[in-house]
């Protein structure tokens, strides 16, 4: 396990050919969620998704309660100290500065865990052990890439992981033991990657496909779409709290180098088929490949 998360902008494909692996790194404390000049936008769009399509963006069984209203105590303390430009508190009431909203938390009139991801940019999902598995059981996803939360509630790690080559072999043991063993007050993080022709965040069925994109066009057409993924066990509860951050990134504003170039080319060239499918690599790679190239 690296000592150190890097700091934005991400390039996971830099780290080396393609390795089915949790590719863990610590996180401090301080970094665990990533406020930015952006944040008043990303909520505001949160906030549509929440209005609009409530029920694909939340959900939470009833047993995610008490484990969901101890996460929000926990952002309620640790954004006014990490972040004091963007939120304040006085007693029960948190501001945020950014949108000028202001929240009781003595008396919310949300769920706790839909409050707390209303505060933050991150998608927010908590897991549970059940029967010493850990299970979905509540989840704020405003952002996910491909998959569908209603698909995915009340399943266990094999299954919400399934679609994802070699994972059942080789990461699902290693990660059920993680899980297990995984202490309060130490958080962990990965990256995860992949390329979209479409910015939306909210792509639960996005399908990439090769369309009219070329090696000419492909940097303006295709997007680099990396997840920021922290973990950390909640003290109470036990529950285990998975935050998202999604950054993407128009391909030729990425891609600034030959060196990032040849770094992402050489990542889609190591990486296997079933895994460019998995990823909707696939379609897109050789007028990806092509702009690539360009760069020397």
């Amino acid at each position: 396990m690296r000592s150190q998360f890097p700091r934005p902008p991400y390039r996971p494909f830099a780290d080396g050919p393609h390795r089915l692996a949790m590719g863990l790194m610590r996180v401090a404390e301080a970094d665990w969620l990533e406020l930015d000049a952006g944040l008043a936008t990303a909520l505001a769009a949160k906030r549509a998704l929440l209005a609009e399509r409530h029920g694909e963006v939340f959900c939470a069984e009833p047993e995610a309660e008490s484990p969901a209203a101890e996460l929000l105590a926990l952002m309620a303390a640790h954004l006014p100290r990490h972040h004091p430009a963007l939120f304040h508190r006085e007693g029960n009431h948190l501001l945020n500065l950014a949108t000028n909203e202001a929240w009781d938390l003595a008396a919310p009139d949300l769920h706790p865990l839909e409050l707390a991801g209303r505060l933050v940019v991150e998608d927010l999902c908590l897991l549970e052990a059940r029967a010493g598995i850990y299970v979905l059981t509540g989840a704020s996803l405003c952002s996910p890439a491909r998959w569908r939360l209603a698909e995915k509630m009340g399943q266990p790690l094999t299954a919400i992981h399934a679609p994802v080559p070699g994972y059942a072999e080789s990461l699902g043991a290693p990660v059920e033991r993680f899980f297990a063993t995984l202490k309060p007050g130490r958080l962990v993080g990965r990256l995860n990657w992949g390329i979209a022709d479409n910015p939306a965040p909210f792509q639960p069925i996005g399908r990439v496909t090769a369309g009219d994109i070329t090696s000419a066009n492909a940097g303006a057409r295709l997007w680099l779409r990396v997840e920021r993924q922290i973990l950390r066990r909640l003290e109470r509860s036990g529950a285990v709290v998975f935050s998202i951050r999604t950054h993407i990134t128009r391909l030729d504003r990425a891609i600034a180098s030959p060196a990032e170039a040849q770094a992402l080319a050489a990542a889609i060239r190591a990486m296997p088929r079933a895994m460019q499918d998995y990823k909707q690599i696939a379609p897109v790679a050789e007028p990806l490949l092509g702009w690539l190239s360009r760069f020397g």
